[in-house]
């Protein structure tokens, strides 16, 4: 039996493997075109799910990533083919687990190379399960694996940019388990982004919060493991561990502006934005945007959900 919950919980450690197994066998009889695997990434895949306990019993928490590999030179129509093909399994399990069973957009060895430097992608290298097709270790086979502590900066403030989101989404929810979770997953990934800044990120989660010695934090890392109804702090509390963290990440990285992240904005925006920002990173120029609305307390407009969706 796989290891995929934090903690002691063989059920939930057995329900993840036979949906995994269940899931695994319905993708290989559709033999899907181009498809060459799919393993289970995130928080299950590294063997960090969360469990919510409610009345004596036990569910899962987190959503299921399963992470889908297609062929090099897959066309745009095999990859939303793909997609289609995957859609009613996602569904079905969804439905059955209680929880999202999503698929990401098909990625190909190409772009898992191109984009091995992404904290996503060394994370997924480094824990995950195999559930149809090759396995991981041919899929990830030409995939550099990194030290945790060789993140770039830039990984840092991506991560901020779509913690600082998940703090706006959360201001227009009325869904007080979605509230709750942005704000936990806002504490975590101010710390996370510090340990980034700083060349010091763990694998680990309990590795992480030892290392910084914070205890939002610490709290965060248990609610993420045993999610409670309440929040792990107050919104306000959470914008304020996130600016500050902010403050740091940005001091430590200094960006600059040159002509190819003007061009990365020009070719995917058609507009030139905010000419204060004009040459910075896509990301550190959405950042900005974010952290203007996150300290105004104001939810997101179209153009900077735009934004986010393209440069995220």
């Amino acid at each position: 039996m796989g290891k995929h919950v934090a903690g002691d919980a063989p059920e939930m450690d057995r329900l993840v493997d036979e949906a995994s197994a269940a899931i695994g066998a319905a993708i290989d009889a559709l033999r899907v075109p181009r498809l060459m695997g799919v393993v289970l990434g995130g928080g299950y895949g590294r063997g960090e799910g969360g469990v919510m306990a409610t009345g004596g019993a036990q569910t899962l928490s987190n959503d299921l990533d399963f992470y889908v590999v297609a062929e090099d030179g897959s066309s745009a129509d095999d990859i939303s083919a793909i997609g289609r093909a995957l859609a009613p399994i996602s569904a079905e399990w969804t439905r059955k687990l209680g929880v999202d069973a999503d698929f990401c957009t098909p990625k190909t060895p190409w772009r898992l190379r191109h984009d091995q430097e992404r904290v996503m992608i060394q994370e997924l290298v480094h824990g995950y399960f195999d559930v149809a097709g090759a396995k991981g270790e041919t899929l990830f086979a030409g995939v550099d694996r990194r030290g945790p502590e060789e993140f770039p900066w830039m990984e840092a403030a991506r991560l901020m940019m779509n913690r600082g989101v998940g703090l706006m989404l959360a201001l227009a929810s009325g869904d007080n388990r979605f509230v709750a979770r942005n704000i936990n997953k806002a504490v975590l990934g101010a710390g996370d982004a510090r340990l980034i800044s700083r060349g010091g990120y763990k694998w680990k989660a309990i590795e992480r919060a030892q290392a910084l010695g914070d205890r939002l934090y610490g709290a965060a890392v248990a609610w993420k493991f045993r999610p409670r109804a309440e929040a792990v702090c107050g919104w306000d509390e959470a914008r304020d561990t996130w600016l500050a963290a902010l403050e740091e990440v940005m001091a430590a990285g200094r960006p600059r502006r040159n002509m190819y992240s003007a061009a990365r904005w020009l070719a995917r925006r058609k507009s030139l934005g905010d000419p204060a920002t004009f040459g910075l990173d896509p990301v550190v120029r959405v950042l900005k945007r974010v952290e203007s609305g996150v300290r105004a307390r104001r939810t997101m407009s179209a153009s900077l959900r735009r934004d986010w969706e393209i440069f995220n």
